[in-house]
């Protein structure tokens, strides 16, 4: 399983190093800048007391679908190294000034990325407590989960940063989205919580009532509840922003899946990492699953693209997939071997930027 996202950074630092400076089969990319000085890090308390969790309705599964054989493609890909060497970039969003943010996992920094290409990082107070999912929040700022720190962070445009303590010790945060309600919602994966702080940083918190469901991924979805995936229970949860849980058991056993993302045709959209597959889930709980070609693909992060389709990365095959609301997949190789790609987002230019943990860069592919 690839949850604890540090286990393999020493020896991916040992065997790849920072790989090389830049592989662009496009245009090439602008200088980067110099890495910028931050405001010192502030530090807040949680000011909401956890609140028990909400009767859950009965679970519901769904039967699979059979789905059309996926296609191979070469496609336009570029990546820019990220300056700290050996950082593991994990999760990515766009944010409201129109560059790319993402987590640097192992040396516990933000960093930002033009469109251009040009690189911006921002260290935490601690390194070691890295930062992993990230979200664009209603107040402009990145709001990201602090994995071994217990916090969640808060970044403006301008580079403060503020962190949030978590209640519980050891929850270990992990994916983070922006809410319906203009709060961020995130997965607590060690203690199966489902936590909400707003942007004036108060904490509620809730117990999935799946017990140690080990949550991962979470997304808002178009019925205005929010999706999370329980990768230890091979479920797909919702929560409406007043506590009430629902789940769904996906058809395939031990799937580990991993991350959510809202379709264009008003489904949700799940990846199965031990599963080889992408989901897709209904807001009313039935399930189809779709095949991966490529073995062991072992699909990790999904988010929705400009074309209308879903894009993934392929952490064990070195590809960015491309899958239709119809289910026909395409996947394009990344240049880099072992680029072990994890998350991806769709930037203001109508590309898909993406997290190389592997070989710690940046990645850019065009619909």
């Amino acid at each position: 399983m690839h949850h604890r996202f540090a286990l393999t950074a020493l020896l991916i630092l040992a065997l790849y190093g920072c790989g090389p400076a830049i592989v662009n089969l496009g245009s090439g990319p602008a200088p980067r800048a110099p890495i910028a000085s931050p405001v010192p890090t502030a530090t807040r308390a949680a000011t909401a007391a956890p609140t028990p969790s909400a009767t859950a309705t009965p679970t519901a599964t769904a039967v699979p679908t059979a789905t059309a054989t996926p296609t191979t493609a070469a496609g336009p890909v570029s990546e820019y190294t990220v300056p700290s060497a050996g950082s593991r970039p994990a999760g990515i969003v766009a944010g409201s000034d129109g560059a790319l943010w993402f987590t640097e996992h192992v040396n516990g920094k933000i960093g930002r990325i033009t469109t251009a290409g040009s690189v911006t990082e921002y260290p935490l107070s601690n390194a070691g407590d890295e930062p992993l999912g990230i979200a664009a929040g209603s107040d402009g700022a990145l709001w990201f989960t602090e994995q071994d720190g217990n916090n969640i962070g808060r970044i403006a445009t301008g580079g403060s940063i503020t962190e949030y303590p978590l209640t519980f010790s050891g929850s270990i945060p992990f994916g983070i989205a922006a809410g319906p309600d203009d709060a961020l919602w995130f997965t607590e994966e060690a203690i199966g919580y489902i936590g909400r702080i707003t942007t004036g940083g108060s904490i509620t918190q809730y117990a999935i009532p799946s017990g140690s469901s080990e949550p991962v991924g979470i997304v808002a979805g178009p019925d205005g509840a929010l999706w999370f995936i329980e990768s230890g229970a091979d479920k797909v949860g919702r929560i409406s922003t007043s506590g009430a849980f629902t789940e769904y058991a996906i058809p395939t056993a031990s799937s580990e899946p991993n991350y959510i993302a809202a379709g264009s045709d008003g489904a949700l959209w799940f990846t199965e990492n031990a599963g080889n597959k992408i989901g897709r889930i209904t807001t009313a709980g039935a399930i189809t699953e779709y095949p991966i070609a490529t073995m062991s693909a072992a699909p990790y992060y999904i988010a929705a693209g400009s074309d209308g389709a879903l894009w993934f990365t392929e952490e064990g095959a070195g590809k960015i997939g491309r899958i239709t609301t119809l289910g026909a997949i395409t996947e394009f190789a990344i240049p880099t071997a072992n680029s072990e790609p994890y998350g991806i987002a769709a930037g203001p230019d109508g590309a898909l930027w993406f997290a190389e943990a592997g070989s710690s860069k940046i990645g850019r592919v065009h619909p």
